[in-house]
C-alpha cells in the first residue's frame, strides 16, 4: 500500500520504489533544503531542489527538444537558462515565443552555439538570432503565435494535432495537411511534447502547485503542460497547502522538479522614459 501511495506521488512505477524501501533508502522528490525564513527542512514529498544546476543534472542532454516560458524578457526562467547553458547541452531545439535578447534569456544559448533549432513566432530584438539564421547556422520553424501556445496546449492535454486556418495562402502552410470544413480551408498542426520544459512562476509550494503574475504568465502555463519533464522557478516559495486551490494556474501534477528564485534580474527588454 505504501509502495504504491509513494509511485503515484513521485511518478514512479511502483516496482522501483518498492525496490527502494525494502532496501531501506528514503524515496523523496530530491534534497531537502530547508524552507526560506524557517528551520525546519522541508518535507520529505517536496520538489524543491537546491539550485537550478542540480535540479538540470542528468535530466538535460544533447539534442532535445525543449519548451521554455516567457515573452521577450517577460517571464523567463533566467536561472533555469543560465543552468542549461552551463550544462554544455548542445544541438537543443527550443520551443520558445522568441529568443531574448543578445545577451540575455535563449540570446545566451545562441552565444554559446548550442541551439539547433528554434520553434518562434517572433525573433525581431536578437542580432545574433538574425545572423545565425542569415549565415545557415540556425534552423528557424516560424510559427504563429497563436498557434504555438496552442501546439503546446495540445501536447499537455493529449491532443495530438488540431485544424487551424491561420497561417493559410502563406509559407506557414507550406507542407502542411489541409482540410476543408464547410467550404473553408484549414492547415493541420502538429502538438509540441517537449521532453523538457523550463517555466518561471511567480509563487509555488513544495508540491510544485504554480502561480504567475500578470503578463508573466504569457506562454508559462502552454509550456509547463507541454513537458514530459517540467522544472520551474519560483520567486516566492510556500509550504503545501498555503496556495488557494482557485489561484493555482498550473497545478502540480505538471511539475517535476522546482528551484528557488528570490531575487531574479528582470531585465526590461526596451526602456522607454518621459523627458519633462
Amino acid at each position: 500500500m505504501q509502495s504504491t501511495r509513494l509511485a503515484k506521488l513521485l511518478h514512479l512505477p511502483r516496482m522501483i520504489v518498492g525496490a527502494l524501501e525494502r532496501k531501506g533508502r528514503t524515496v523523496s522528490r530530491g534534497a531537502r533544503p530547508a524552507m526560506p525564513n524557517s528551520p525546519q527542512p522541508a518535507p520529505a514529498w517536496t520538489k524543491l531542489w537546491p539550485d537550478a544546476e542540480s535540479a538540470l543534472r542528468g535530466i538535460v542532454q544533447d539534442g532535445m527538444l525543449l519548451a521554455i516560458g516567457g515573452f521577450g524578457l517577460c517571464g523567463i526562467p533566467e536561472a533555469l537558462i543560465l543552468a542549461l547553458r552551463n550544462s554544455g547541452a548542445r544541438n537543443l531545439t527550443i520551443a520558445s515565443n522568441n529568443a531574448g535578447v543578445d545577451n540575455w534569456g535563449i540570446g545566451l544559448l545562441l552565444q554559446t552555439r548550442q541551439v539547433r533549432k528554434m520553434i518562434s513566432s517572433y525573433v525581431g530584438e536578437n542580432g545574433e538570432f538574425e545572423r545565425q539564421f542569415l549565415s545557415g547556422e540556425l534552423e528557424v520553424e516560424f510559427c504563429p503565435q497563436g498557434t504555438l501556445a496552442e501546439r503546446m496546449r495540445a501536447g499537455g492535454a493529449g491532443i495530438p494535432a488540431f485544424y487551424t486556418r491561420t497561417g493559410i495562402g502563406t509559407l506557414v502552410a507550406e507542407g502542411k495537411e489541409h482540410k476543408d470544413f464547410d467550404g473553408v480551408p484549414y492547415i493541420l498542426e502538429r502538438a509540441i511534447h517537449a521532453e523538457v520544459s523550463l517555466v518561471k512562476a511567480w509563487k509555488a509550494d513544495t508540491h510544485g502547485n504554480l502561480i504567475y503574475r500578470r503578463t508573466a504568465r504569457n506562454f508559462n502555463p502552454q509550456a509547463a503542460s507541454c513537458g514530459k519533464v517540467t522544472i520551474a522557478e519560483a520567486e516566492i516559495l510556500v509550504e503545501a497547502g498555503q496556495l488557494d486551490p482557485d489561484e493555482i494556474h498550473t497545478p502540480g501534477i505538471f511539475v517535476h522538479r522546482l528551484v528557488h528564485n528570490p531575487h531574479p534580474e528582470k531585465r526590461i527588454e526596451k526602456r522607454t522614459t518621459h523627458k519633462e
